[in-house]
């Protein structure tokens, strides 16, 4: 979850699943299970600190053409293995809606069927929000690849960034996804004061 406004570039899922493969700053060493929660998040501004919850909204775009969009809403648990390994250890979903430029083409539910890669990036600059999801003592920065299922029968991926406070550089806010072959490549950038493209991490301590 980010506060502040970046522009932002999104990376491909398959691309992700690569570099997540990768060290992105303090990452885990796995010596056992982690239990995670992930949420697509809303913000209120007017709080000090600003408070998150969920029944947040998060967008992200296509190429080839630029002008197909995913809306996402979400959130699930996942176990990752102490050996760093996929698992079906898995809950969770949301909502989507696709839209050709403005024009909407499909929306639905979706599920998360299996838990493909996390990276742990550090817990969260303490004090930093008011959080309503968990303890904020548990909020973390990290990057997660899920598989989902969209209940029109297609497969896909989910690709879920958390750069909040205290995040080392080089982390995605938001989400990307896949759906079918449509690769929904960019993330929304998150903007101040836009209650959009946000999201977080909740790792048990």
């Amino acid at each position: 979850m980010r506060i502040r406004a970046r522009s932002i570039s999104g990376v491909a899922v398959v691309s992700l699943a690569a570099l997540l493969a990768t060290t992105i700053g303090l990452r885990v060493v796995h010596a056992q299970a982690q239990h995670v929660r992930w949420d697509i998040v809303t913000l209120d501004f007017t709080t000090t600190p600003f408070t998150v919850s969920e029944g947040g909204v998060a967008f992200a775009f296509a190429r080839n053409p630029n002008t197909l969009s995913i809306k996402l809403t979400g959130s699930g648990t996942f176990v990752a293995p102490a050996s760093g390994g996929p698992s079906g250890a898995v809950t969770g979903g949301g909502t989507w809606q696709t839209f050709n430029g403005a024009v909407p083409t499909g929306s639905g539910t979706y599920s998360v069927t299996r838990f493909a890669r996390w990276e742990f990036a550090g817990f969260q600059t303490p004090g930093s929000l008011t959080d309503t999801i968990g303890s904020q003592s548990n909020a973390a920065n990290g990057m997660a690849v899920l598989l989902i299922e969209y209940s029109d029968g297609s497969l896909g991926s989910l690709g879920i960034g958390c750069h909040g406070p205290g995040a080392p550089p080089g982390i995605v806010e938001g989400v990307i996804a896949t759906k079918g072959y449509v690769t929904y490549w960019d993330a929304g950038a998150p903007i101040g004061g836009v209650d959009t493209n946000r999201t977080i991490f909740h790792v048990e301590k």
